[in-house]
């Protein structure tokens, strides 16, 4: 009867894990697709949102001074443009379907409140952009050149709305505001305006459209760079490499402070678990809290490895006061740490640290202009042409920051990430499609280098 009841015991702890085993593989590969997807996938807007503005800026510069290179400009980088926001389309729409596949439950319970910004994005802002983007490539000498101006405007005010109202849920997702809970665990809106005037949505707006506009002055500058370089288009060259660092010089900036120092101070305030992995602080320290510059998580004993730090720095930055004092993760529940903390403090310093070399660069690089020296200093031309991949890659961990600071939760101590997945999708279906997906995003990825790459070889029309 002993050996019967012991079999029993162990035969359900072995099913109990074999359980909880599958359960944590499926969730595994439901969040490495939709990571893929979307990391993919944002390699597209982030570019389209800050070049949106510089093309309205480069038709505004022809209004005013009937320069036709100014023009020729405008429409050279909207080809660009519209080839980036063709591809965003195509790799957004797998993405949002697997609201539906991967993450049925959390849209089942969260769709009330995700599904109304989702749905504006879809139905205003996309065809905003897409309808005026048309017009602005092939009805210029229909409409006139003032015309055109407004379409190239509505074309950028549609990407930043876009973006806003994409950023509007996320905000919600970290912190959730004007909700209420039904008897069936559902989330429903009990005050539409809430989500507008969300503290968490302001601030990360601006520092995400700072950030993307921080991209397309890498990339406007990188391609000037290019052409001085093998001396061909120089007009265009000179034009661009100037409207690249200023830019630059000013989003890089707005990048750092306010917008981001804003966008720190909110997740001190509502996420201080968040905040203490983010900075790698183990234990609260009395006297204040230094600011680590290199350092290695050791999570096993809860500590930073071969550390610099500025003392008190971090205490300064966050509240003014040498002296104030920051939560450790110490003084909180091990249950509720992000579940991925190295790759957090990592995400998180590597976008501080290529946002301090991006202003430092850019700065130089206006002074040297400033001198009246920068379109024959090669050396400075070199950095700027192989700096285009960088500002992607500070975004990507910005927002790689931001989602994995959430994490464990879907919607911030409300909804956790095992609750949202879907249970009827099993881990073997999701690493199909996911296989799928990296096959087919290598051919787009290849395509749109080439197409790119044939606008940018040819250039931009002559003036007339």
């Amino acid at each position: 009867m002993l050996l019967r009841v012991l079999y029993i015991g162990t035969t359900l702890a072995q099913l109990h894990l074999e359980k909880k085993s599958t359960m944590e593989d499926m969730l595994f590969y439901d969040r490495i697709q939709f990571a893929f997807t979307i990391t993919f996938h944002y390699l597209f807007p982030q570019l389209t949102m800050g070049l949106s503005l510089m093309i309205v800026w480069f038709k505004w510069k022809f209004l005013r001074s009937k320069d036709e290179k100014y023009n020729d400009a405008a429409k050279f980088w909207m080809k660009i443009f519209a080839i980036n926001f063709a591809m965003g389309v195509v790799t957004g729409i797998p993405m949002e379907f697997q609201f539906g596949t991967n993450w049925a439950k959390f849209s089942e319970l969260t769709g009330g409140i995700i599904g109304q910004t989702l749905a504006m994005e879809g139905m205003f802002s996309f065809f905003l952009e897409s309808s005026f983007l048309g017009l602005f490539l092939f009805g210029e000498k229909l409409l006139g050149h003032k015309l055109h101006f407004v379409t190239g405007f509505l074309v950028f005010l549609g990407s930043w709305a876009s973006g806003f109202l994409i950023i509007a849920t996320h905000s919600w997702m970290q912190y959730p505001v004007g909700y209420e809970v039904l008897e069936n665990g559902r989330f429903v809106l009990n005050n539409f305006g809430a989500l507008f005037s969300n503290p968490w949505l302001w601030p990360s707006f601006f520092h995400n459209q700072m950030a993307s506009v921080v991209t397309s002055s890498f990339v406007v500058a990188a391609i000037g760079a290019f052409y001085l370089l093998n001396n061909k288009h120089s007009e265009f060259g000179k034009m661009f490499v100037r409207t690249g660092v200023i830019f630059g010089v000013v989003s890089s900036i707005l990048v750092a402070f306010p917008t981001g120092d804003l966008t720190a101070k909110n997740v001190v305030k509502h996420q201080p678990v968040t905040f203490a992995a983010m900075e790698g602080i183990f234990e609260t320290e009395d006297g204040g809290s230094e600011i680590v510059l290199i350092g290695q998580p050791n999570i096993q004993d809860k500590k930073l490895d071969n550390k610099i730090a500025v003392p008190n720095f971090l205490s300064f930055l966050t509240y003014q006061k040498w002296d104030a004092q920051i939560k450790g993760l110490n003084e909180f529940k091990e249950e509720d740490y992000p579940t991925n903390i190295p790759g957090l403090y990592y995400g998180y310093h590597i976008m501080v640290g290529l946002g301090t070399i991006f202003i430092g660069l850019m700065v130089v690089a206006a002074f040297f202009m400033w001198r009246k020296k920068l379109y024959k200093t090669q050396w400075i031309l070199w950095i700027l042409m192989f700096m285009i991949p960088f500002p992607y890659i500070a975004n990507t961990m910005g927002w790689y920051t931001a989602e994995l600071g959430r994490q464990p939760w879907l919607v911030y101590n409300l909804l956790r990430t095992t609750e949202g997945a879907s249970p009827t999708v099993s881990s073997g279906n999701t690493l199909f499609t996911l296989l799928g997906f990296v096959g087919l995003y290598l051919l787009l990825g290849m395509l749109f280098v080439i197409l790119v790459g044939k606008i940018i070889n040819k250039g931009p029309h002559p003036a007339k």
